[in-house]
């Protein structure tokens, strides 16, 4: 089982009314969500990624998740978050999710980004702002 001390980052994330699914938990879908909020927001805001107007954005190509315990609105939950490759133009995610305070996950994922050039959508290499703020979170 993944712990919290095993991820470099956390990212606070607040479930909202509407995550819930008919059986009373999260949906399996919404965890993909978190996880793109998690990485989208630390690229942003540590790694400089312009998403409206850089000339480098990221696609995802690959993701999975493994669930091990339901969370449900109104939990507060943190996305642990750490790099386990870090290639020229990709870099995989792994990403746990915990509730707040808990060491344990209740689940945990992974996907690709391949980073390609806006105009073209030809891989590219990670700008160097980038690359340093992804090295922060190599295992």
């Amino acid at each position: 089982m993944p712990q919290r001390s095993e991820y470099p980052h956390l990212q606070p994330i607040t479930t909202r009314w509407h995550d819930n699914d008919v059986y009373g938990h999260v949906n399996n879908v919404t965890y993909y969500s978190f996880f793109d909020t998690a990485v989208n927001t630390y690229l942003i805001e540590v790694g400089g990624l312009d998403i409206h107007d850089g000339e480098v954005v990221g696609f995802v190509v690959s993701s999975a998740c493994d669930y091990f315990a339901s969370i449900a609105f109104p939990d507060r939950i943190e996305i642990g978050l750490r790099v386990g490759k870090l290639g020229s133009s990709s870099v995989q995610y792994e990403l746990a999710v915990f509730k707040e305070g808990e060491q344990e996950a209740c689940a945990a994922g992974r996907f690709v980004h391949v980073f390609v050039d806006r105009s073209s959508n030809r891989p590219v290499a990670i700008p160097d702002r980038l690359r340093g703020a992804l090295e922060r979170l190599v295992i």
